[in-house]
């Protein structure tokens, strides 16, 4: 497998009376973005669907995607149920890579298509990888490193989460309405992601803001819930704001406290403006406006 040095965000704060900027977050990663890349793993993995255990491995191989910010599973061949795979009826050629190679998964209760494919490279020939869990409507129901259920995808070896009690000065407006206020956050700090800075409820203008029937999970953090700016203008999108209220026990510290996008609000520390990051959740904050 290649490698590449990692690279880092540039860019400074502006002052608060600066109007705010944007800043590319890059990959920050020992792994290209834009290369196929993969590497061995010496983590026991299961994957079930329906009760029934489609794949067990103990020598199973994580492989990034080009563009994707998460790496997934693939898995030898013999410790795959391969005797549940068909020829996919209709397969999802040009995804992953390029694979032309797709599997339904057929259980006594139906039919995944395009479950598992291989990638087109020789040395993973002998390797099939699975979707995660209902992306798609087809991936697989539980997945397990070792005896504990992991969720969304697999956990990536370079990345970290952090989360620090903090007595910075932290402000968020949006569109010059201030909508939280602190001297106790907690900094959030995950790999190749802007700080995320986790605010009381109480140092939150929580009339201005309106629950949401969103719920996203983290393999990290657990399951969010999230709040829309109840007065939106055209150009604030909605789910700007989160919160973990049964967080994992890594980051308990987060527990209750509500998070904005930087990418999408105005965010001060210290007295100083910070620069509008575009990370992989800029499209999708952009085109849900």
């Amino acid at each position: 497998m290649s490698t590449a040095p990692g690279t880092k965000a540039t860019g400074t704060a502006a002052h608060a009376s600066a109007p705010a900027r944007t800043l590319t977050v890059e990959r920050g990663h020992p792994v290209p973005g834009d290369t196929l890349t993969w590497e061995p793993s010496e983590r026991r993995v299961r994957g079930t669907k329906g009760g029934v255990t489609v794949v067990d491995s103990s020598r199973p191989i994580l492989v990034w995607e080009p563009g994707l910010p998460v790496p997934l599973y693939a898995f030898p061949r013999e410790d795959v149920r391969t005797d549940l795979l068909r020829p996919a009826a209709d397969p999802d050629s040009g995804t992953h890579s390029g694979s032309d190679t797709f599997y339904d998964l057929v259980l006594d209760d139906g039919t995944v298509a395009n479950a598992a494919w291989t990638f087109p490279v020789d040395e993973l020939s002998g390797y099939i990888s699975f979707e995660w869990f209902r992306r798609a409507d087809r991936g697989l129901d539980h997945w397990y490193e070792e005896d504990e259920e992991i969720f969304i995808h697999p956990r990536d070896p370079y990345k970290r989460v952090d989360a620090l009690a903090s007595t910075r000065h932290v402000r968020v407006e949006i569109d010059g309405v201030l909508i939280a206020e602190t001297h106790r956050p907690v900094l959030l700090f995950e790999t190749r992601l802007p700080i995320r800075y986790y605010i009381p409820r109480e140092d939150v203008r929580l009339d201005l803001l309106t629950p949401t029937d969103l719920h996203t999970g983290c393999p990290y953090k657990g399951t969010a819930e999230y709040w829309s700016l109840t007065a939106a203008g055209a150009d604030v999108p909605p789910n700007l704001a989160w919160s973990y209220p049964e967080p994992l026990p890594a980051v308990s510290s987060i527990r209750e406290l509500i998070a904005f996008y930087n990418e999408v609000v105005d965010i001060t520390v210290d007295g100083a403006r910070l620069d509008r990051p575009v990370t992989f959740f800029s499209g999708a904050l952009t085109s849900s406006r």
